[in-house]
């Protein structure tokens, strides 16, 4: 007799559960990952965190996940000092792409200035903006 397999709804994610059936399956067919997180942060005087680029490294590629200086600071280049300190980590780590994505309303164009390039367009999404994915060749 079979045995009747059924879906179940959760109210937490099982990421351990799947990522780890997953990461497996990657394994068999990519290779390890070899994954690693980054994260660099800005600190104010105070100490307190001000800004900050968190990623990580996988497969000779260097994932920018989440990128954030606060609004006051915008414009006097720590974003540009961030991203240059996760490049350039990525690089140490052997990594010779990069990818990310942004919304509209946040820094495409920032990206775009430090030679990333969409590969991706997400319409809509949120409504009335649009999702890019971009790539860099480190």
């Amino acid at each position: 007799m079979a045995e009747e397999y059924h879906i179940a709804s959760l109210d937490e994610p099982a990421w351990e559960a799947v990522g780890k059936g997953l990461r497996a399956y990657n394994t068999q067919h990519a290779g390890p990952e070899l994954g690693s997180a980054l994260c660099f942060v800005l600190r104010a005087p105070d100490h307190t965190i001000v800004g900050g680029i968190i990623g990580d490294t996988h497969w000779g590629w260097l994932h920018i996940n989440l990128m954030w200086i606060t609004e006051e600071l915008r414009g006097h280049g720590y974003g540009h000092q961030l991203l240059m300190a996760a490049e350039e980590e990525g690089r140490r780590r052997g990594a010779i792409h990069a990818y990310l994505d942004t919304f509209t309303f946040q820094a495409p164009e920032f990206y775009k200035k430090h030679g990333y390039q969409v590969f991706g367009v997400l319409d809509d999404f949120p409504p009335g903006h649009k999702r890019f994915y971009l790539t860099k060749r480190l």
